[in-house]
């Protein structure tokens, strides 16, 4: 039932897919969750991230959603993608996690990565009265922006959330993923 499900979900979004340009307003957080089902395949809004940027050879997803987040948007265009996350404590989008297929890393710092195949860029630009900042995971085809935009007393949670639950799948593991769900009818890459 539950595959069904994912087939028709992906049915709806195909059409969309053409058009160029996805705004949808969501609340659950399996849209872009990394792996979702007893397949452990990703979910449809991070085949919409990866059909936004179809260099990028990985997609931002999420491993896992603390309690007090909230997915509240995603976005995607023909040029690059994005989703945003909420919190109870630090308000509406504290979090933008943006799949583009490059990204200026001028001003950042680099530091050793904790992702295989990607360098790390940080960069602040404020501390007070809000911690604001950009983490850069740059790899082959593309780069994932994390934007930070907290003022919440415990600004380690956020930046804990973006190493831990922010996660990334191969576009491989996407392109298989639709080719099984909708049983070779459709490609993640015509």
């Amino acid at each position: 039932m539950r595959g069904c499900r994912r087939r028709a979900a992906l049915a709806v979004l195909a059409p969309l897919l053409l058009v160029g340009c996805v705004r949808t307003e969501l609340l659950d957080s399996e849209v872009v969750a990394c792996r979702e089902g007893d397949e452990g395949n990703p979910a449809n809004g991070v085949v919409l991230l990866a059909q936004s940027v179809p260099t990028a050879s990985w997609v931002p997803c999420l491993e896992v959603i603390p309690l007090g987040w909230d997915v509240s948007g995603l976005e995607a265009t023909d040029e690059d993608a994005r989703f945003w996350l909420d919190s109870d404590r630090d308000g509406r989008h504290a979090v933008e996690i943006r799949l583009d297929e490059r990204c200026d890393t001028s001003g950042a710092t680099r530091i050793p990565s904790d992702r295989d195949g990607m360098q790390r860029w940080e960069q602040v630009t404020s501390v007070t009265p809000e911690y604001v900042g950009t983490r850069f995971y740059v790899f082959a085809g593309g780069c994932i922006s994390v934007l930070f935009r907290v003022a919440g007393e415990n600004r380690a949670e956020p930046l804990g959330f973006a190493t831990q639950g922010i996660g990334a799948v191969p576009r491989d593991a996407v392109r298989a993923a639709v080719r099984e769900q909708t049983e070779g009818r459709l490609e993640l890459d015509p």
